[in-house]
């Protein structure tokens, strides 16, 4: 009798255990994409090199675009890149400096096949939303000169609303938003809870007066209900089928974002 009760109260033991095994990541409770249909991204990265009327370069922040590229590419996602002009799209040279290095960019520099698939992105004009489950825009401020006006980026965008499908945005590449619509005509992010590179960021950096907007005053104008963290920490928020992070920082985590909705 005393056996079987010490058997009945180890058989319970490891019952009640593997009840409560939670998986090591939220990512782990939805299905992985083997066991669907391979998920298709599009990023859209900027042409744009000219930092105003500085003499400087800018371009596209490299971890912004090499943090999500990773996490999603391992993930099983397959991902198509696009610019507006097709070809290398410039990086800001700034990203690449030593203080800027991360474990992705890091693995980026080495990285000679993505470095190949980067310096043939496609003409943006040329990439139809159809094709794709959802679109990402990684920062640097060179979105703000090509993206932010180029009516193919904005009608991409307005398509991949209408057809219920996630657009993502990260730092300064909200910058996207400042034109684009919903069906009835209102700014695709009125009432919408967004972030994007914020003021005091951009005033940090030194760059206030030579940007030709602030991510952050378009986000409000345009009727968003704007908030961030703090200064170059990791945030980003979620809001239908709109994603959007703060800063270099928060770039992975609007993939991880993008991918649970992708999977689930």
């Amino acid at each position: 009798m005393k056996k079987t009760t010490v058997l009945i109260a180890l058989l319970t033991g490891l019952i009640s255990c593997n009840s409560t095994d939670e998986p090591k990541n939220l990512l782990e409770k939805a299905p992985t994409i083997e066991t669907q249909h391979m998920k298709t991204v599009l990023f859209v990265l900027t042409s744009h090199d000219e930092l105003g009327s500085t003499g400087e370069k800018t371009g596209f922040w490299i971890e912004e675009f090499a943090a999500p590229y990773y996490f999603l590419k391992d993930n099983g996602v397959d991902i198509t890149l696009a610019s507006p002009k097709g070809g290398q799209p410039p990086i800001d040279p700034k990203s690449e400096l030593p203080d800027f290095q991360t474990e992705a960019t890091e693995r980026f520099n080495t990285d000679k096949k993505t470095q190949a698939v980067l310096s043939q992105t496609l003409k943006l004009s040329s990439v139809n939303e159809a094709d794709y489950d959802a679109v990402f825009y990684p920062g640097g401020h060179g979105p703000l000169w090509d993206l932010a006006e180029n009516k193919n980026s904005i009608a991409l965008i307005e398509s991949f609303i209408e057809n219920n499908k996630p657009v993502s945005a990260v730092c300064h590449a909200p910058a996207i938003f400042k034109h684009t619509k919903n069906k009835s005509g209102n700014p695709l992010v009125k009432g919408k809870k967004v972030t994007g590179f914020s003021n005091t960021e951009e005033a940090a950096v030194e760059l206030t007066n030579v940007v030709p907007f602030l991510v952050e005053d378009m986000l409000k104008d345009n009727g968003g209900k704007f908030s961030k963290g703090d200064d170059w920490a990791p945030y980003a928020l979620e809001d239908g089928l709109l994603i959007t992070g703060q800063n270099p920082a928060s770039s992975e985590l609007v993939a991880e974002l993008l991918l649970k909705r992708l999977v689930n």
